[in-house]
This record gives C-alpha cells, structure tokens and sequence, in this order.
C-alpha cells in the first residue's frame, strides 16, 4: 500500500540520514527501484513528472501499476508515489489519482502566488493524509521544459511557505538538474543552514541528485536535507548499458531483438545506482 511520506521523513531527520526519491519513466524502471528497496530494507519515494505521466499513460495507470507491483513483489518496505515538480493543476489531478505525495513547484511565482496557491493545497493534503512538498528559490537546469538559472532561496520566503504547514521544503541552494558543468560553483551552504534555521525541523529536499559529490551529499543531510532527488544518473546508466547491449548484438538471431533482454542490462545498471544512492544517503535498513 502506498503511504505519505511524511513518518519516513520524519524518521530520516531524527536518524540523520536521507530517503531517496528515484524518478520512475516505465514499468522496469519502478520494478528495479522496488526490488532494490525491498532488498536494502530501505524507505523509498517514486517520483513522477508530469511528462513521465503523459508517456506512462496518465496517472491512473501509473497509481495502478505501483499498487500492483507492490502487491505482486511482495514490497513490505514503505513506498511513496511522489508528483515531481507539478503545477497546481497536476497536482489537483494526482490527488485525485491516488498518488500519496505531491510536489506543488511554485517557485516561479511571486511569493504571495506561492503562498496563496501552496495553502490550497495544504488544506486538501491535511484532509486525505498526503504528504505535501513545496518550492523556493528554483532549481537550476531544466525539468519538463521548465529552465531554472540555480538561484539559492531566500530563507525568510522559505519560513513563509514552511509555516503553512507543508510537509517538506524543496530550498534552491545552487543545485541543478542534469549533469553539473565543470565551473559548478557549488551548493551553498550558508543558504542552506539559514534556511535550517529558520524553518527548524522540517524536513529539507534537494534536488538534483546526479553529480553532487559525497562529502557535500553528507553536509547536506547533516543540515536538514532529509530527501534527495535523483533522475539523471538512472538515465545515463540506463542508456549506455541498454545501447551497449544493442550494439553488440547479443540478442540477433533471425528473430530481431527481445525488448525484454535488451532492457534487463539497463535494468541492472539502474538497480546499481539505487543502491549506490541508498547507501550514500544512509537509508538502508531503515524501514
């Protein structure tokens, strides 16, 4: 059964580490991230864009596959369906999906937008027992066509948007989507243990996961990061074993190619990275 996230957060800031979110994009991806959860005893977050939702045929279906799934794997471990970065329309329609988290991504508008537009939702959320995630200061790079320059949150809009009683806060704090350039300056710690002040407890997510080097993975989790998004390194790992696969033409035997066998090695690569990913951010063992 699907579950907020809100007790798996809680438990992750009272033990000082991170639950990871993995964005899922099919149905042998969410089936690598299960099983690999299931296998570390590790609390997980199922993300989903609004674009995976169109190309996974709507949220219906995908609410649909992960109960499934959940069923028919045998997944004991505590598993949260997640909207990533949704408009406020997206996350009405998630709601009413099923999906047990919601990100609400307000921070291209004003604050008192954010605000206004974030207390709908934490009213709705409060009522159905789903965990409500909400954004200052926009996260650099580009994430379903929406570009963001990495521009680092102001703590006291963060407190803001903290005290409508939202379950986690997304703070912008130099991080990016997608692979980080060479002249990355860096997260911004200082805006991340004032953001820490100002809103004490609450559980804090960062973003952009891929590339961001351990010790700063560890800073952050030390300072209130309780969740960490990650996409982009599934997808590399993915992509190179699966074309790997194809261009060594394993699978030709007058028959063409078997999807199945051509996933499976991609399917491994992304169940390495989980793994990886869970035992950087300490979450093994914890559900």
């Amino acid at each position: 059964m699907l579950v907020s996230a809100k007790e798996m957060l809680t438990k992750a800031i009272e033990g000082k580490y991170a639950v990871g979110q993995f964005n899922i994009n099919n149905l042998e991806w969410t089936k690598a991230i299960l099983q690999t959860a299931e296998e570390l005893k590790s609390p997980v977050i199922l993300g989903v864009s609004e674009g995976a939702g169109k190309y996974m045929c709507g949220y219906k279906t995908i609410v649909g596959m992960v109960n499934g799934m959940i069923e028919e794997l045998g997944i004991t471990v505590p598993v949260a369906l997640h909207l990533d970065h949704g408009t406020f329309e997206g996350a009405k329609a998630c709601i009413n999906a099923g999906f047990s988290s919601i990100m609400f991504d307000g921070s291209h508008y004003p604050i008192e937008e954010n605000i206004a537009k974030t207390t709908a939702l934490v009213n709705t959320c409060d009522v159905l027992g789903i965990s409500l995630e909400a954004e200052v200061g926009s996260i650099g790079g580009e994430e379903d066509g929406v570009i963001g320059a990495g521009e680092c949150a102001d703590p006291d809009e963060c407190k803001a948007i903290a005290d409508l009683g939202v379950t986690m806060l997304a703070a912008g704090i130099g991080n990016i989507h997608g692979k980080y350039p060479e002249n990355w300056a860096g997260l911004s710690f200082d805006t991340l243990a004032a953001v820490k002040d100002k809103v004490g407890d609450m559980p804090l997510v960062l973003h952009g996961g891929t590339g961001i080097p351990a010790d700063m993975i560890k800073k952050a989790i030390s300072l209130g990061v309780a969740k960490i998004n990650v996409n982009t390194e599934c997808q590399l790992a993915f992509a190179a074993e699966t074309r790997k696969y194809i261009e060594e033409g394993k699978d030709l035997q007058g028959k063409g190619f078997d999807p199945r066998k051509i996933l499976a090695p991609g399917v491994e690569a992304i169940k390495a990275t989980v793994k990886e990913k869970m035992e950087l951010f300490g979450s093994i063992g914890k559900a």
